[in-house]
Parts: C-alpha cells; sequence; structure tokens
C-alpha cells in the first residue's frame, strides 16, 4: 500500500492506493475521471500515516465500499495539508 498527499487547485486529499507507486498513469487516469486534471503529489510514509489518522485510517482501508485501488484518506483540505511537512514528504511529481 502507498500514500500519497495531492495538491490540486480546490485543495488536498490524502489517498491510499494499493498501486505499487503513489502515482501512476491508471491513478493519473482516474484523477482525470473526477475533474483533477493538474496536480502536484507527494509519496506520504504510509506507517506515519496510519499513526497519525489512527482509526479513521483502519475504517479507510477496511470499507469495503471503496475500490481497492483508491480509497480517499481525508477531504479536509487544511487538515491533510497540514498532517505532514514537506521535509517528510517524497519527491513531487508534477501533473499538468
Amino acid at each position: 500500500m502507498k500514500a500519497g498527499l495531492l495538491l490540486t487547485g480546490n485543495g488536498a486529499l490524502m489517498y491510499l492506493t494499493s498501486h505499487p507507486s503513489h502515482v501512476d498513469e491508471t491513478l493519473v487516469g482516474k484523477f482525470k475521471s473526477k475533474g483533477i486534471t493538474k496536480f502536484i503529489a507527494y509519496e506520504v510514509p504510509v506507517d506515519e500515516a496510519r499513526r497519525r489518522y489512527g482509526g479513521h485510517f483502519e475504517a479507510v482501508v477496511s470499507d469495503l465500499k471503496e475500490t481497492d485501488d483508491l480509497r480517499i484518506l481525508d477531504y479536509d483540505g487544511s487538515r491533510a495539508f497540514g498532517m505532514f511537512s514537506f521535509k517528510e514528504l517524497g519527491q513531487p511529481y508534477i501533473h499538468e
């Protein structure tokens, strides 16, 4: 499992994916289908996301209504953006 912070024109999202990378062409296609065509994505250490989000992380992972390859961990942009410092994040992936 990978975790990512997605920065878009509408704010930030924290997401989880079962893909081998926090961003790949399939995920870019899923983002596009949701109207997200321009973004910056950072990989987030999944163990730290689990620790910081606690029970909410476990609830999102176990929610069978969500697809297995993309789950939104946090829709609250200000909380998602503030959860990690830039020093803790991986290299940015920029998509336009």
